[in-house]
């Protein structure tokens, strides 16, 4: 019992599936000093440098040339003659910010025949006193850059002198959230062509009541969908066809996936092996073999992204490294180890899809793509508790998906919202997030 106290005490993010915002000061503090080299803050010697890049000659505003008054050897006046090849710098700046407001003057006019007073027609004025661009900017700074609508007011009235009320905020909310349905409904078909798929999810709150948060992300899109639970019968009706491969950890909920069409995360192993090696004796050991197993599965995966082994090359690499993992696990099973056997166990029964990575093109052995993800969610949710409804579930989501989707199609997230408000209150077809220029 005392034993199994201090394990929980001592998880952290580096030895569990705790997030690394669960740990404590002290084990932040230990965490970041890992790796440290000793030296000052900052880049470290060898590091190489960047510097800021100029814009391209299209995207230049204004061009001031610059020229010499005179020589400075013999003082003579010099002409402005441009150099061949100048020397080229650049500063930005902001013109100064300032909303364009429209007046719509709708006049009554009385006919000179009859004397009946027709007013014009109301249709001409928009529905709403905010415009495309400006309901973007709204769904931009509460849904993507997750300012508090409290703070997107104050942010209106200080930058463009938009005086703008919390109501407003949220009803444009609901009009951008509409607005960009359809590319969400896009994003999500395009999923069930996907070979690789990967997928996490976490705790959210609705009004105080926790929900799950999940998040399906591939290659060209991410998606996330707020549910009521995480259970295996809720999250089924996410995926679609199971045919792609699907990276994961070892989530109960996913089981109905094939094992030959998953690759379980070797990150969460690597915690795993973690926790072993912290024990004391037997146990100690299994966790330490293991961490060595993995340092070198890494280090073969290392070069293959480098380019420094082929595919067939990291196959014949990874073969002994195979054999030895499980049987590292077999023994460990049959140790009869309490809170190892059991672990290990468990991954041995997803034994097909810890090597899925090995043999197929274009599958992690990790499912940091998906964490990634869904870290933004995950600090939106630890500063604002969630949502409150079924429509801000919606909103959050659906503005989620498409900044992330926009980014990973090299599309501007603010234009596209734009796009998506103007199509809306046109009553045009809404934009594409895959369609290319």
């Amino acid at each position: 019992m005392v034993l199994s106290l201090k394990e929980q005490l001592d998880r952290n993010s580096s030895n569990s599936n705790k997030p690394p915002s669960s740990d404590s000061p002290g084990q932040k503090a230990e965490r970041q000093g890992k790796g440290a080299t000793g030296g000052k803050r900052g880049a470290q010697p060898g590091h190489k440098g960047s510097k800021r890049e100029l814009v391209p000659p299209e995207q230049v505003t204004e061009t001031k040339p610059l020229f010499p008054s005179e020589c400075e050897n013999c003082w003579a006046a010099l002409p402005q003659v441009p150099s061949a090849e100048p020397q080229l710098f650049q500063t930005v700046e902001l013109p100064p910010l300032k909303a364009h407001v429209t007046r719509w003057e709708r006049n009554c006019v009385a006919c000179p025949s009859c004397r009946h007073e027709t007013w014009a027609s109301i249709e001409a004025i928009p529905s709403t006193p905010f415009g495309p661009r400006l309901s973007a900017v709204i769904g931009l700074i509460t849904g993507v850059y997750h300012l508090t609508r409290r703070s997107a007011v104050s942010l209106l009235s200080d930058v463009l002198g938009i005086n703008i009320s919390l109501g407003a905020v949220s009803a444009v909310e609901k009009r951008v959230s509409d607005a960009v349905q359809p590319s969400v409904d896009e994003t999500w078909a395009k999923l069930d062509d996907a070979p690789v798929k990967h997928t996490d999810g976490t705790s959210w709150f609705q009004a105080g009541v926790m929900c799950s948060l999940w998040t399906i992300a591939t290659a060209a899109s991410t998606v996330f969908k707020i549910l009521a639970n995480g259970q295996a019968a809720t999250l089924a009706p996410l995926f679609g066809k199971k045919l792609s491969v699907l990276v994961s950890d070892r989530g109960t909920a996913l089981n109905s996936w094939a094992m030959e069409k998953r690759q379980i995360c070797w990150a969460h192993l690597l915690r795993k092996a973690i926790s072993f090696s912290e024990r004391d004796g037997p146990a100690g050991a299994i966790g330490r073999e293991l961490l060595d197993l993995v340092g070198i599965l890494f280090t073969y995966w290392q070069q293959l992204r480098r380019g420094e082994s082929s595919r067939d090359r990291f196959r014949e690499l990874m073969a002994p490294v195979r054999r030895q993992v499980e049987a590292v696990l077999e023994r460990a099973r049959a140790s009869k180890l309490t809170h190892v056997s059991g672990s290990c166990e468990d991954i041995l029964k997803h034994r097909s899809a810890l090597w899925t990575f090995v043999e197929q093109e274009g599958v992690e052995p990790t499912n940091n793509h998906a964490e990634r993800e869904l870290r933004a969610f995950v600090l939106w949710r630890k500063r604002s508790f969630g949502t409150q409804s079924n429509r801000g579930n919606l909103f959050a989501e659906r503005l989620m998906t498409v900044a992330h989707t926009a980014r990973k199609q090299n599309k501007n997230v603010l234009e596209f919202l734009t796009a998506c408000c103007v199509a809306a209150r046109d009553g045009a077809p809404p934009p594409s997030l895959f369609a290319t220029a």
